[in-house]
């Protein structure tokens, strides 16, 4: 199952939603056909002509609700998560089970139903009463334009319209205005409401996508830590372990010769001292990969800075955390950053580039950008890749934003509770 989710959706503008909801309203007569091709398609599943019709009616039909999910979206301030299980091995009869089982394929078609009836009305009642207040107040107007007798009926047995008498009908559109000013938003929001309850995920469906993205998240996590430890041991063997063997061996020869030969032992005794000084360059490196000391020394704001002065360009750091983050977080935040930058130093073509870590509603922000030739993405084995899989490892996000041209903006969160904040280093230095 895969809950697709997207960001908070931008509310539409007062005057523009009557005509949204007039168009909801007709979408919502043309799913009844979207119903009635579905419940047909079932039953000839025993004669094999209902396979090719639900494999054409189905995705018709999510793509229609989806498009509902997108446009109600605008009436509820937050998009509607797309809650479809994915088939676990491919196939044409793999996918039709798993839809066929898939309880969204059915909530889609009762939703279907439901938006026909309930949100018809909802969506023509809230237009309805703005078209009344339009109507109201250019009906002197037509009754002007109009032949006699389009018009000019009488009124409710009150009086006989006609061009003078039809102003009397003005306090109806100020009526129907004031109704619809009350009421037309709260009817659409009613209407997105009881959608979102049939299209969005039930709390079963969410519980279940948390367990798997927590059970992907530790597999991941071993995996990292396991490929981590692999990579140090390949360093140690190939690189300080190697120099101190060598060491070892200039020095038990420089032993043998410091008497016979003097200047050999001396020539032994130096070569060792530059292994030496190589192994501990390479540790000291070795080290810094697992926990930066300027991390530790220093803290977040430190390291980042620290990051900032070694890229070829200039990086304005903004920071504004109230404490220190706990070591974990701290930790993949710095490297996450560090990913991210050295991600621009390699391929944006950047001149200048900006990190912006701040805390708030318990997470960490952090925001990373550059003004270089953009078109980042998130691509499996990729630096971006990585990051996201470190974040996610906390419950973290990843949003990058880097349209062809640039400029390219990296947007990461880590929930981060205020309680975890420290008011002091970790290594105990101001």
């Amino acid at each position: 199952m895969t809950i697709t989710t997207a960001a908070p959706a931008m509310r539409y503008p007062r005057l523009a939603q009557p005509w949204i909801a007039l168009f909801l309203a007709i979408l919502a007569e043309i799913g009844i056909a979207f119903f009635v091709l579905n419940v047909v398609a079932v039953p000839l599943i025993a004669v094999w002509v209902g396979i090719p019709m639900l494999l054409a009616f189905v995705p018709a039909t999510r793509w229609f609700a989806n498009c509902h999910r997108t446009m109600l979206a605008g009436f509820t301030g937050e998009a509607i998560p797309r809650p479809y299980r994915k088939p676990p091995v491919p196939g044409i009869l793999m996918w039709l089970r798993t839809t066929l089982t898939d309880p969204a394929t059915w909530r889609d078609i009762v939703w279907l139903i439901v938006n026909a009836t309930i949100g018809f009305t909802l969506n023509i009642l809230s237009a309805v009463l703005f078209l009344a207040t339009l109507f109201y107040l250019v009906y002197p107007l037509l009754v002007r334009v109009t032949p006699e007798g389009v018009f000019t009926e009488p009124f409710g047995g009150l009086f006989t319209v006609n061009f003078w008498t039809s102003f009397l009908l003005l306090p109806v559109a100020l009526i129907a205005f004031m109704i619809w000013h009350a009421a037309g938003e709260r009817l659409l929001k009613a209407n997105a409401f009881v959608a979102r309850s049939l299209l969005g995920p039930t709390e079963s469906a969410k519980l279940a996508l948390r367990v798997r993205e927590l059970a992907e998240s530790r597999a991941e996590t071993v995996d990292t830590q396991a490929a981590e430890l692999r990579r140090i041991e390949r360093d140690l063997h190939d690189g300080a372990q190697a120099r101190l063997a060598a060491l070892s061996m200039n020095l038990g020869m420089a032993e043998e010769m410091v008497n016979r030969d003097p200047a050999q032992a001396a020539a032994l005794l130096t070569e060792a001292r530059q292994s030496a000084s190589t192994a501990l360059s390479e540790l000291r490196d070795l080290v810094r990969g697992i926990h930066p000391p300027v991390l530790a020394d220093r803290g977040l704001e430190g390291a980042v800075k620290a990051l900032a002065l070694s890229c070829p360009f200039k990086v304005d750091v903004t920071f504004d955390v109230p404490g220190r983050p706990a070591a974990p977080v701290e930790s993949a935040a710095y490297f996450a950053v560090a990913e991210a930058l050295a991600n621009a130093v390699k391929y944006s073509g950047a001149t200048t580039a900006w990190v912006q870590i701040t805390h708030e509603q318990e997470k960490l922000h952090m925001i990373v950008g550059d003004d270089g030739v953009g078109g980042a993405e998130v691509k499996p084995g990729g630096g971006l890749y990585g990051i996201e899989r470190r974040l996610a490892a906390f419950d973290g996000t990843l949003t990058v934003v880097s349209p062809t041209g640039g400029p390219t903006t990296v947007i990461m969160e880590l929930p981060c509770e205020s309680s975890s904040l420290k008011t002091t280093p970790s290594s105990g230095t101001a």
